[in-house]
């Protein structure tokens, strides 16, 4: 028995299978984030490297040496950074076979296979994914916490936050969101908020996500605001990759969604769904779960055989 193992690595989480050369899960792990931020492509390798050896130990194949691993990260667009990232993996030996793609590209072949669609990711990030019907990919969004990322949890928190400073002032309307957002960052007062964002990390941010959900759902109307505007920016994520691989947002397309935000059942999702039947009337909304390390995994198996790492 041969053993393969996927990656899928987030900003909040990083979350590995192991399998066996037949797809067979034998077993998983979950760990810390291990997106990979400018000048820290190393420290992102120590914990996909941890994680892989805790999967490994999980499946009872610990004394094994994985023929082909494939880690789909966040922050790899560039390929300055995916080659880092490569060859600090390679350094590390983790597997006879490496490769590294972007985290959406392992969801889109969850998702998809080698199909065409669209795949839409709203978690710490957001990022829209697909491949067309001459399998022609593209992508739109995924700029990064600081340029993009509209619609995500990182982007929630910062609107939340712009929201608090302004009812503070007196700017806007009084909102629950004052006392939530404190809560959620363990402050006292709003003017501890400076030192507290300016420090916090994108998964930090997406934190304050689920406070806005809260907030919505107790009838907050500039929680609900956010969420409806973060809605629609995702939207727009779909519509123009829905233009660019598939001629026109009319045109019938799948998509899927993924990410923590998106998951079934969420107040994002919802409303989400909702927009895109004007936004993308061709969108076909797939209703299963999608599993980017599970799609790494297939993608492992993939490289075994063919043996042409990134």
């Amino acid at each position: 028995m041969r053993v393969v193992v996927g990656v899928d690595g987030g900003g909040t989480k990083t979350r590995v299978l192991v399998g066996d050369d037949s797809g067979e899960i034998l077993g998983s792990s979950v760990g810390a984030a291990s997106a990979v931020r400018p000048g820290a492509v190393l420290h992102s390798a120590d914990v996909i490297a941890s994680c892989v050896r805790e999967a490994l130990e999980a499946a009872g194949v610990s004394d094994q040496r994985p023929a082909a691993l494939c880690v789909g990260v966040a922050g790899v667009g560039r390929p300055t950074e995916r080659e880092e990232l490569y060859s600090a993996l390679v350094e590390r030996e983790l597997a006879e076979e490496i490769s590294v793609l972007p985290d959406a590209q392992v969801a889109l072949k969850d998702a998809f296979g080698d199909g065409p669609g669209i795949l839409l990711v709203s978690g710490t990030g957001s990022i829209a994914f697909g491949r067309g019907p001459t399998g022609t990919e593209g992508r739109v969004g995924g700029w990064g916490p600081v340029c993009g990322d509209e619609g995500s949890g990182a982007w929630i928190g910062r609107r939340a936050l712009s929201v608090v400073t302004a009812a503070v002032d007196g700017r806007e309307p009084e909102t629950a969101l004052v006392g939530a957002v404190l809560t959620a960052a363990e402050l006292n007062e709003p003017g501890e908020l400076v030192a507290w964002a300016a420090q916090s990390t994108p998964a930090q941010l997406a934190m304050l996500a689920a406070t806005v959900v809260s907030a919505a759902e107790g009838g907050d109307l500039r929680a609900n605001s956010i969420l409806d505007l973060a809605a629609e920016e995702l939207a727009l994520h779909v519509r123009a990759l829905a233009r660019q691989l598939f001629a026109d947002e009319r045109a019938s397309c799948s998509v899927a969604l993924a990410g923590g935000l998106l998951r079934a059942g969420s107040a994002l999702r919802k409303r989400l769904e909702h927009r895109l039947r004007t936004a993308t009337p061709g969108a076909q909304l797939l209703t299963g779960e999608v599993q980017p390390e599970r799609g790494a995994m297939r993608a492992a198996l993939a490289l075994m055989t063919t043996g042409s790492g990134t």
